[in-house]
């Protein structure tokens, strides 16, 4: 008689193999002191995150929020054309590798075919303000790249273009995803710049925001949550 696989087992087996790709990123990170590959402190944060603001959140979204990145190094930005086309087919493909490899690992792992379209559908973002799952993963990105990337990024733009990326980002996310943002510790700078931008959309004028592409979307070569 076939003996299943426990549910946790699958789950553990899924973080591991992930944390393991991502750890095979060339570029580091300090943090603590230490050097640290990008993307593995990035899942990482994203999981931490999630398991703040959903504690109960299911394991399709766990594994969508530790992989959302997966080994994206590999598909860096300069391997499609310039401009907003460029970015925008630069951006899907993205979707779709990372969705792809996630699957790859989930049914090495054990996992079945509804378990695995599911986690891929949230990785793509599907349905994204009609599927709660989706958002809150949007929430979650948004989040993270508030908390720990938009302090580095703030150092490298000017202001004006800072608010575009946080007005960009602010309407990425859900009432849930504002409460939580408001409550960031961040420098005294992006604070006052959040509030002007969070009042702006609050009173529905956005003629002040500057509309963002590739040139200016956060985290590098991470390009925004």
């Amino acid at each position: 008689m076939e003996t299943r696989m426990p549910e946790t087992d699958k789950f553990e087996k899924v973080i591991a193999a992930t944390d393991a790709a991502n750890a095979r990123d060339p570029n580091c990170i300090e943090i603590d002191g230490r050097s640290e590959p990008a993307e593995l402190v990035y899942g990482r944060r994203m999981s931490a995150t999630l398991a703040c603001i959903a504690p109960d959140a299911s394991e399709h979204l766990r594994i969508a929020a530790r992989g959302q990145h997966i080994e994206r190094w590999t598909s860096p930005r300069k391997s499609h054309p310039e401009g907003r086309a460029g970015y925008l087919s630069w951006r899907n493909e993205l979707k779709e590798f990372h969705a792809r490899r996630l699957g790859e690992i989930m049914l090495s792992a054990g996992y079945g075919s509804d378990d695995i379209a599911r986690v891929r559908s949230l990785v793509r973002k599907e349905r994204l303000k009609f599927d709660r799952e989706a958002q809150l993963l949007e929430d979650i990105a948004c989040l993270v790249f508030l908390e720990h990337y938009l302090s580095e990024f703030s150092r490298k733009t000017n202001q004006e273009k800072l608010a575009g990326i946080l007005a960009k980002t602010w309407k990425k996310m859900s009432p849930l995803g504002h409460e939580h943002a408001l409550k960031l510790p961040l420098a005294p700078t992006l604070t006052a710049l959040m509030q002007q931008v969070t009042a702006l959309s609050f009173s529905g004028n956005h003629a002040r925001c500057p509309r963002v592409d590739e040139r200016h979307t956060g985290k590098g070569e991470k390009d925004g949550p």
